[in-house]
């Protein structure tokens, strides 16, 4: 399939910018009243709201007020025994064979790895 041009019907400029108006139904106005007289009763209708009780509780501190009366320390104290770490003596592994394709094994001296290894087609 190929590009056409698109005639000048196509547009994506809005002919119909214009906001219509909303006519408010009675049954829309006897809700916003109903609305409105369960708000004030529980309290929470706009017009009984000020700036005191809008407030959610939390705030924010006042660091300015406490600076440097707080002494901070850079020790870190442990909560444990340090834990024993393991040495590699050295008896232990003959060397590190190569198998397919640069897969690194290890050989250890009681084994026969290494023969096993050296045997394998390439």
């Amino acid at each position: 399939m190929t590009m056409h041009l698109v005639g000048p019907w196509m547009t994506t400029t809005k002919y119909n910018s214009k906001k219509k108006k909303t006519i408010v139904s009675q049954r829309e106005l006897k809700a916003k009243a109903e609305h409105d007289k369960y708000l004030i009763k529980m309290g929470a209708h706009p017009s009984q709201r000020t700036a005191k009780n809008t407030s959610s509780g939390n705030t924010i501190p006042d660091y300015k007020a406490h600076q440097g009366t707080v002494s901070c320390s850079n020790k870190i104290t442990g909560f444990a025994a340090k834990r024993h770490e393991n040495q590699y003596t050295g008896d232990e592994l003959a060397g590190i064979g190569t198998m397919h394709k640069s897969n690194m094994v290890p050989i250890r001296k009681d084994s026969n790895a290494a023969k096993e290894i050296a045997s394998m087609r390439r």
